[in-house]
């Protein structure tokens, strides 16, 4: 069957915009489906954490490699790839019957979901040539990634009410079948016949110390002091170890070189403060909604698109306010939107009657928040640097992004927990030890209370009045950490702006 340019290049927008929406639905999902995974697959709060990390961790270490492998290899045929591994690691994780083999199918799904992500940024710039249609595939491309996003919650609500939470990975198989069938014949195949050699060295270095700090963070209390010191003096010199094999490497992945433009280390932290607030609390939000407000799965995902709907609707504006002010004024305002939504939703959690009217504010304040900000922190990296450049600099925004995230996933799980157990600990007899209240803590946390009822936790048969304010404390604690984050970063964001148009001013002066 004979495709004309425009219906050829229209159908592999497709198969690239479905790639991008089954990434962004894996990223917003499955939150909604973790006290359900605590409740059938037995799993505790570490575990859940790491149903989440593990794609996170995954897709950070693939970013690294894919785009030298797809220019060397070829851009069609690593995203033809990447989408059967995606396709088949979904199915990996629906068929899953324990918390071991689901975190690992996550793994391998991570991986696969980051090269999809990764090629078809790459497929986008070589498929549209024209510069009004590449912006416009771009354009739609960006608002489908949002819809998986802004969506996720809700799809991934209605699907466990209609069909189990299998489904949720379940759902991407046949997706992956119908891009793989679009893909195959619409696609243009490219390579970049001057492509460097992979960065080994880089991609070991530093995923081993990501994974090390986010391990020690997760797991440290439960190691003992000699392990601890053990895996944190491994981590430092895993990062040692990455920062001068990238000084010795004559085409680094990581270019340090770049931090010296303010607006591109301005836009850096942009990233870095969005995923140390808004993005890792998506995964605490709906525990909070479900345990703490006794939510169903269907309402928690309702309640959840007023803190994601806004970041596909605001983004427009964000762009828009950027081209007048530019983005040094639109970032940290962006940044200090989100800050002050999770100062909103603590006040609003700690209300007499806490509901979804008490949390409304402060969650579509953050959700403006992070649409106002996205957009330009992702042209500020790139246009920041020169053109040859913009490709390492896109994939050190996307790995600050999930560095980021994968680190604060962890740290909030700490906060939650210590929160609990220290408002577990003003209330409870005395002579119990904080260790033990730490325990019932954790199960509190990830909803296990049929843990705390039967006698197997320390604490047996808590008064629900009990339980509800050590999670109110917990998550107060959480939402404190993000907003005080998201401002003293915006702060910072700030001042790195304002250096950079300091310094440019002084420069046109001579």
């Amino acid at each position: 069957m004979f495709l004309s340019p425009a219906r050829k290049n229209a159908l592999a927008l497709l198969a690239m915009c479905l790639g991008a929406l089954m990434f962004g639905l894996e990223i917003t999902s499955v939150p909604v489906t973790l006290p359900r995974l605590e409740e059938i697959l037995h799993g505790d709060f570490q575990e859940l954490q790491w149903v989440m990390n593990a794609y996170t961790l995954a897709c950070t270490t693939v970013l690294m490699a894919t785009g030298t492998l797809a220019d060397r290899f070829g851009r069609k045929r690593v995203f033809m790839i990447s989408v059967i591994a995606f396709g088949a690691t979904s199915a990996l994780c629906g068929l899953a019957d324990s918390m071991a083999l689901l975190i690992a199918g996550r793994l391998l799904q991570g991986l696969a979901g980051g090269a999809m992500l990764i090629c078809s940024i790459a497929l986008l710039s070589y498929q549209f040539q024209d510069a009004r249609d590449r912006g416009r595939a771009f354009a739609t491309w960006g608002v489908v990634s949002g819809i998986g996003l802004g969506f996720g919650p809700i799809v991934g609500s209605a699907i466990i009410a209609l069909a189990g939470w299998e489904w949720i990975f379940l759902v991407h198989l046949p997706l992956a079948l119908l891009t793989l069938a679009i893909a195959a014949g619409t696609i243009t195949e490219s390579h970049d016949p001057d492509a460097s050699s992979l960065d080994v060295a880089g991609i070991l270095t530093l995923s081993l110390a990501v994974f090390g700090l986010v391990y020690l963070i997760t797991q440290g209390a439960t190691l003992g002091w000699h392990a601890s010191i053990a895996i944190a003096a491994a981590t430092v010199l895993c990062f040692a170890a990455f920062l001068f094999a990238e000084r010795r490497q004559t085409h680094p992945m990581f270019d340090f070189s770049v931090f010296r433009n303010r607006s591109f280390s301005g836009a850096i932290l942009g990233c870095i403060a969005m995923n140390v607030s808004y993005w890792p609390f998506m995964i605490y939000l709906p525990i909070y909604l479900q345990i703490g407000l006794g939510y169903d799965t269907l309402s928690t995902g309702l309640c959840l698109l007023a803190y994601t709907l806004p970041a596909l609707i605001f983004p427009p504006l964000g762009e828009r306010m950027s081209l007048r002010y530019g983005p040094g004024a639109v970032i940290p305002f962006g940044l200090a939107t989100i800050g002050l939504g999770f100062i909103a939703m603590k006040l609003g959690s700690i209300a007499a009657q806490p509901g979804w009217l008490t949390m409304l504010p402060g969650m579509l304040i953050a959700g403006i928040g992070i649409g106002i900000t996205n957009t330009p922190v992702t042209n500020t990296t790139t246009a920041s640097v020169p053109p040859s450049r913009a490709g390492m600099a896109s994939g050190i925004d996307m790995s600050a992004r999930l560095i980021t995230l994968a680190v604060n996933i962890a740290l909030m799980g700490i906060f939650l927990i210590e929160g609990i157990a220290a408002a577990l600990q003003r209330a409870a007899p005395k002579g119990v030890e904080f260790g033990q209240l730490r325990v019932a803590a954790e199960a509190i946390a990830a909803g296990n209370f049929e843990t705390l009822a039967t006698g197997q936790a320390i604490i047996n048969k808590l008064p629900e009045a009990l339980v509800q304010r050590g999670l109110i404390a917990g998550f107060g604690l959480v939402m404190v950490y993000g907003g005080a984050a998201a401002l003293i970063l915006a702060m910072l964001s700030h001042i790195l702006f304002r250096s950079d148009r300091k310094m440019t001013t002084t420069c046109r002066s001579l």
